[in-house]
């Protein structure tokens, strides 16, 4: 277990901002399932991304790194590759949920059995949504309950997949990963109104950019042709906003920091951060080569999480430091992430002084003037809550000790030291596995 003492002090100075984890998973994903070689760059090997790659290997793509951030990959559908297929095949997806529901599908493209596992929380994660699509579709499985261990064999077979819209969006993107395989053709009818649309439309922008074709009715409804190929290619990650938020809002909280490489329209949900920051009052200047947010006063306001529920928690630090009374509502999904992220928030945040109330499906927040700081917090093993409270550190009266601060390492394992190339200043230390 390790911890972090932050001692407070504004950020200063300029910080290129890590690929996009969302943008990664499925420019992996496309070029492992492609026809050929590809050159995948601009990668940071996270946790999480590490586990898709691992998982691409396990159904067969050969995955070499050939930089400190590229990797190499023959996919899977190349020539030679694929009369060495195994058959048997552990998928480890860590903690990483997106690895998990976008691999399901995918492997059952495949002839094989696949055991899925993983730590964390992660068998806690509602899988129903592929449950009743295996027991239509007469596939085999079994599972455990609240630990993830699930067995699958059996082949998917195209035809229409009736999905709510109010649920995790990556059991549509990993449908639309593995329907376009298939030899007949398919249709995803969303039977609820739509959550995260923005992530479908990463979904979409990729694997259009490695050829595959999928028409999009509006969003209440997919269409995809079978017998498609991914066609390999060399492909550049973009930056991610959700990682991004952390600095931005550090910088309307106080600090100056330039935000580097975040592509301006870029279609990621959490690019939002740059609205809501807005609409609170900072000022977000758009410079040749990133983003600066000014801290001016800042006013309460509603956030909707439902398109942009990464971005919450380092929200509710800025909601705390505003004027008024900030609601941040469809934020229920946050309770099954890394860890419960509304009841960690509220915890957290109000140890440093804020004054944040919880709800089933949200949070409310009433503006104070500043933190205090002079005390132990947790980051709940969760790598968002961790980035959060270094965050809020710069803006406490005194230190703060942040426990299992190492989590960052699920999405960033590089934030701090990012955090102290600004400015920032910590001690670290170990007490033990």
């Amino acid at each position: 277990m390790g911890s972090i003492k932050i001692y407070p002090n504004k950020l200063n100075g300029k910080v290129k901002i890590p690929p996009s984890k969302s943008m990664a998973h499925r420019a992996v994903i496309c070029a492992a399932l492609g026809d050929g070689i590809s050159k995948i760059s601009n990668i940071d090997f996270s946790d999480d991304i590490i586990a898709t790659i691992e998982a691409m290997r396990a159904l067969g793509a050969i995955i070499n790194n050939i930089s400190e951030d590229s990797i190499e990959v023959k996919g899977i559908n190349s020539k030679d590759i694929l009369s060495s297929r195994e058959y048997e095949r552990v998928i480890d997806c860590n903690e990483s949920g997106s690895t998990l529901r976008f691999l399901v599908p995918i492997a059952l493209a495949f002839e094989g059995v696949t055991r899925f596992v993983g730590k964390g929380n992660l068998g806690k994660r509602p899988l129903d949504t592929y449950y009743e699509m295996f027991d239509e579709q007469g596939i085999n499985y079994t599972y455990k309950e609240d630990v993830l261990d699930l067995v699958t064999s059996g082949l998917l077979k195209s035809g229409e997949f009736r999905v709510k819209g109010n649920i995790s969006s990556q059991f549509i993107t990993g449908l639309m990963f593995s329907l376009p395989l298939l030899e007949g053709n398919s249709k995803i009818i969303i039977t609820t109104e739509l959550e995260s649309k923005g992530y479908l439309d990463l979904t979409l922008s990729a694997i259009k950019d490695f050829g595959i074709e999928i028409v999009n009715n509006d969003y209440k409804e997919f269409v995809i042709r079978g017998n498609q190929k991914y066609k390999s290619q060399n492909y550049r990650v973009e930056g991610d906003y959700s990682q991004g938020a952390f600095f931005l809002s550090a910088d309307a909280l106080g600090s100056d920091v330039k935000v580097v490489d975040l592509k301006e329209d870029s279609l990621q949900g959490d690019r939002e951060v740059v609205d809501i920051l807005s609409r609170m009052g900072a000022s977000i200047a758009k410079g040749e080569d990133g983003f600066v947010a000014k801290g001016n006063e800042l006013n309460s306001t509603l956030i909707d999480a439902a398109q942009c529920p990464d971005i919450i928690p380092v929200l509710a630090l800025v909601a705390s430091l505003s004027k008024g009374r900030t609601e941040i509502i469809n934020a229920e999904r946050l309770r099954i992430k890394e860890c419960d992220r509304l009841k960690a928030v509220k915890l957290e945040l109000n140890k440093l002084g804020a004054k944040i109330c919880e709800k089933e499906d949200g949070l409310v927040i009433d503006g104070i003037d500043e933190l205090s700081g002079g005390i132990e917090v947790w980051s709940h093993k969760d790598h968002r809550i961790a980035m959060t409270l270094a965050i809020a550190s710069t803006i406490c009266k005194d230190p703060i000790i942040i426990k299992d601060y190492e989590c960052v390492s699920k999405s960033y394992p590089h934030f701090f030291d990012d955090f102290k190339m600004l400015g920032g200043c910590f001690d670290e230390w170990n007490v033990g596995k």
